[in-house]
């Protein structure tokens, strides 16, 4: 028995060397391949599903926008006097999400400090999404898109919306360029100096973006609401609340889905960050408060409308929102992922509340008075006259708005999954 087993074992090792090399080999190359492949299209049923689904929906809010080309603006609830609604308000919202998205990526790499757990790439490329659909809603918002081309035609580089659109297209072509750069650099075409380098530049464009489009709205001294020296601070601190939570969020699916390894110890840095972030935004909130209210003078008047006034819900929302998700954040036994991922939702919506507040703020104190006939296309509401139009919210989107707008936030989903599904996001060690 013993000899047999000896010989078995010895004509098993000859077979091995001959034959079983070959397949061992083929077996190898086998694995490889699929391992190309599952780098190169990842997801089941549940991604597919997303694709189609935001697919879908982006086809229909094309079909809705085309709608609202053929019968013009009017169809919208935006007037004379309050000329900027949802969409504007959408676009502020999505350039704070793609800003604080890249900041997070970035300030690792340029201060030469740890990160959070191979997340980058990730981030950057949720940034882009976001850009993209922030640049879908000021298109939508021109009443004929066609005549885009005008902008840089006829281009007036003193103004804040033009020093915007330049920034805009810098800043999505930079993110691509920061997303290639570190493609390449897990494969050692790209050196760690010219990475760095790269990041540094990411983050003073991802600062500046969103800096412009504060200014947008700062520099109208027409606007009581809008116009202080703290917006565009105050818009860096909202974008890195956004950013940090839509980071945080997407990491934790992913990780769920087993995408990539989302650590404990980097979930809780993420929400400290957070947390620190909300801190802030709330002070610069405050200190905006204080400074309206205190003189008694024209400002008490914006106080009254956040606070008591139509604007209220929005307001108490994202106080209240904002106070739970610091909370979540920074006690250790409230740390747990299903409570930081409820956290970081109210953070996203209390700044989408603080964008409302911000944009029907301003139009919701005329600075004007309209003497003679009120109609449609003056006011929202104008059949109680213009005083009456004024008594509650100035603005309220048309289904038509809403449907256009959930197309381009379907447009963002849509190339942030075939992202996943089809790029090399995942971390290298992955």
């Amino acid at each position: 028995m013993t000899n047999m087993q000896f010989s078995d074992v010895a004509v098993s090792d000859e077979m091995d060397f001959n034959e079983g090399g070959r397949e061992a080999a083929s077996a190898a190359g086998r694995s490889a391949e699929r391992a190309k492949e599952k780098a190169q299209a990842w997801g089941g049923a549940a991604l597919n599903a997303a694709i189609g689904v935001s697919g879908v929906l982006t086809v229909a809010g094309v079909a809705l926008w085309g709608i609202q080309l053929s019968g013009g603006m009017v169809q919208t609830a935006m007037r004379n006097l309050d000329s900027w609604g949802l969409y504007i308000t959408m676009f502020m919202f999505f350039v704070g999400l793609s800003a604080g998205g890249l900041i997070i990526s970035s300030v690792p790499k340029a201060f030469g400090i740890k990160g959070f757990g191979g997340i980058s790439k990730v981030a950057v490329y949720s940034s882009i999404a976001c850009t993209v659909a922030a640049i879908g809603f000021v298109v939508v918002d021109l009443g004929q898109p066609i005549r885009l081309w005008e902008l840089f035609a006829y281009s007036n580089l003193g103004s804040p919306l033009m020093w915007d659109i330049v920034v805009l297209g810098t800043y999505l072509i930079l993110s691509c360029v920061y997303l290639w750069a570190q493609v390449q650099s897990e494969k050692g075409k790209v050196s760690a100096a010219a990475l760095r380098v790269i990041s540094v530049i990411a983050l003073v464009c991802a600062v500046l973006v969103h800096s412009v489009t504060a200014w947008i709205f700062g520099l109208q001294v027409g606007r009581e609401m809008w116009h202080t020296a703290l917006l565009a601070p105050w818009f860096v601190s909202s974008a890195l609340v956004c950013g940090t939570g839509l980071v945080m969020l997407v990491c934790m699916g992913l990780s769920k889905a087993g995408y990539l390894e989302f650590s404990r110890e980097n979930l809780v840095k993420l929400a400290k960050l957070l947390g620190a972030f909300v801190c802030v935004d709330l002070y610069f909130f405050g200190c905006d408060l204080l400074t309206e209210a205190f003189p008694a003078a024209g400002g008490m008047e914006v106080v009254t409308m956040l606070v008591s006034g139509p604007l209220a819900p929005f307001f108490w929302v994202e106080i209240i929102g904002c106070i739970l998700c610091a909370a979540v954040c920074f006690v250790p036994s409230l740390r747990k992922p299903g409570l930081l991922a409820v956290g970081a939702v109210l953070a996203i919506a209390g700044i989408f509340c603080k964008r409302v507040q911000l944009l029907v703020g301003g139009f919701q104190l005329t600075n004007l008075d309209m003497p003679g006939p009120v109609t449609s296309l003056s006011v929202t509401n104008w059949e109680s006259g213009f005083s009456g139009a004024y008594s509650g919210l100035v603005y309220w989107p048309t289904p038509l708005e809403f449907g256009v707008a959930l197309g381009v936030v379907a447009l963002a989903v849509l190339i942030f999954c075939l992202g996943v599904k089809f790029l090399p996001l995942r971390p290298k060690e992955d």
